[in-house]
């Protein structure tokens, strides 16, 4: 665990270009039409010196090996670990969609 969250550490900070601390853990379900769409930890993260004062972070194995990376910021309308999930979601159905 101390190793995905210093590569979740490390990709928030590259990222966004700036210091992160990992804060805590929470735990996220979201569920759309009664079906489970994601479940998970989402990590938050401080970020020093940026407009953005939180980053959530979660990865998911990739079937090859590694992780894929999700990162973001807290930005209205983004303001809690499970807001961050949704716009991730969202961003992700409109990528498809395109």
């Amino acid at each position: 665990m101390i190793e995905y969250l210093e590569e979740l550490k490390k990709t928030v900070q590259q990222r966004h270009d700036r210091q992160a601390e990992h804060m805590q853990s929470v735990p996220v379900k979201e569920v759309f039409e009664g079906k489970t769409v994601w479940e998970g930890s989402v990590e938050i993260f401080t970020l020093r010196n940026a407009k953005a004062k939180r980053c959530y972070a979660w990865g998911q194995r990739k079937e090859g090996g590694g992780w894929e990376m999700t990162t973001v910021l807290e930005i209205p309308p983004v303001v809690s670990p499970l807001t961050a999930v949704r716009a991730a979601l969202a961003a992700q159905a409109k990528r498809q969609v395109i």
